[in-house]
């Protein structure tokens, strides 16, 4: 079994080994194994069945990862990201109105396009046309998006009746003060390097919460492990009706997921493979299998019933305890499909438990603003915009849009319209085709 193993995922050429791949697999399952409560709990709000996300999400993250670790080998995992996520749940469902299926099928949509591109080759153009900038703005803006989502549900900060600026909440209720210790709890499990620190974060919270009466106690081994829920509610429920009835709308909101998980993929896959030495004259071995393997997770996931699947940055952790190849994501893979019989515990992991993740994440994406060029005027304006748009308007769209549309008018403006590639022109132009017609 183990020559096999070393056969097939080449173990001795990475300089690894098979205990060292599966403690790994552990590391990384445990860094994200949040996802798990917190992505049912956000599209819970999105109308959607939570016991039947909650096992769509396990399966197209197994899935996903199975499919990095055995065609790819790398050792990456995937799951519902974070970002689109919250604009699935909040901006499309929630500020737009589409449905949740026919979201659902823009989200299959956006992976057919992002296959598409990768097996024509297509996506070095693409990458090569977003500047620098915007790709570090969307990634930040999406973290400040993502935090104000969990101050509010964990009642940190609220909006004031009739008003739209939100103040702070009432932090003497039960609920604030337990998200409150999450969140100091996570944040000091991160200070002292601890691996997993969000998941044990979470655990902690939940603890708590039973301990003070603020989450009602198991009451049985019942309430933590059983059977595995219903698909049925989800599965294969996306709809593409809204092509054809809300063709400009169904588009832009295809075109925003693409362009949030092709740049948040890429960024992601060349970060691990960095730290897993999986890189040669500053690319990838094997690149195009990775990205095939993210673009197949994607439609997994939409015809499973979950938001849009990416690769996780949290692979690192799994990287820095020895994982060289695709046999830790495999082990990551078991171990989702191992949680299936966890749904019980949904009932135990509330706003107040989820939300210290969510901004922690927060924190985590928000980091990338020190890549942006802030002395330099057109630069710096439209990453503005494109990070404070987002959170204020609750709309990763809007913020995208305001980049992408002011980013070439201001290097039009300074002389340096070379600077700007053709495709960026394109994609303002759609944009702002978007804010005139359809933003009332």
């Amino acid at each position: 079994m183990s020559s096999a193993l070393e056969r097939f995922f080449s173990l001795h050429e990475r300089g690894t080994t098979v205990s060292r791949e599966v403690l790994a697999g552990l590391t990384t399952f445990l860094s994200m194994a949040y996802v798990l409560f917190v992505v049912p709990q956000v599209l819970g709000e999105a109308g959607m069945p939570r016991e039947s996300v909650f096992v769509a999400t396990a399966l197209a993250a197994a899935v996903g990862t199975l499919i990095m670790g055995l065609y790819a080998n790398f050792p990456v995992a995937q799951a519902p990201g974070m970002g689109l996520l919250a604009f699935f749940a909040y901006t499309v469902v929630g500020a737009m109105h589409i449905p949740w299926p026919v979201a659902l099928g823009a989200v299959f949509v956006s992976g057919l396009l992002f296959l598409l591109l990768t097996l024509t080759g297509l996506r070095e153009a693409i990458i090569a046309a977003i500047p620098e900038g915007l790709k570090s703005a969307t990634t930040a803006g999406i973290g400040l998006f993502i935090a104000f989502i969990g101050l509010r549900n964990g009642g940190l900060v609220t909006v004031a009746s009739g008003a739209n600026i939100p103040v702070l909440g009432e932090l003497h209720r039960p609920e604030a003060l337990l998200t409150l210790f999450g969140l100091a709890a996570t944040l000091l499990l991160y200070a002292r390097g601890v691996r997993g620190a969000v998941f044990w974060g979470m655990v902690l919270t939940a603890a708590a919460g039973i301990f003070t009466g603020v989450i009602p106690a198991p009451r049985g081994l019942g309430d933590v492990v059983g059977a595995v829920p219903s698909l049925a509610p989800t599965f294969l429920k996306l709809d593409f009706s809204g092509l054809w009835t809300h063709t400009t709308a169904f588009l832009a909101v295809v075109l925003t997921i693409f362009f949030v998980d092709f740049f948040d993929a890429t960024g992601t896959l060349v970060a691990v493979g960095e730290e897993a030495g999986l890189l040669e004259e500053g690319k990838l071995k094997g690149g195009g299998r990775a990205l095939i393997a993210d673009a197949s997770a994607i439609l997994a996931g939409a015809l499973l019933g979950t938001s849009s699947t990416t690769s996780y940055i949290e692979s690192a952790a799994g990287v820095a305890a020895g994982g060289r190849t695709g046999l830790t994501a495999v082990v990551v893979a078991l171990l989702f499909l191992l949680s299936l019989f966890f749904a019980p515990l949904l009932g135990v992991v509330t706003p107040s438990v989820t939300a210290p993740a969510l901004i922690v994440v927060g924190v985590l994406m928000a980091r990338g603003v020190r890549k942006i060029r802030w002395d330099e005027w057109d630069e710096a304006a439209p990453a503005f915009f494109t990070l404070i748009l987002m959170p204020l308007t609750t709309s990763i769209m809007n913020g995208i849009a305001a980049g992408v549309i002011l980013y070439p008018v201001l290097k039009l403006v300074r002389g340096k319209a070379r600077e700007v590639h053709a495709l960026l022109w394109v994609l303002g132009a759609a944009f702002l085709l978007y804010f005139v017609f359809l933003v009332p």
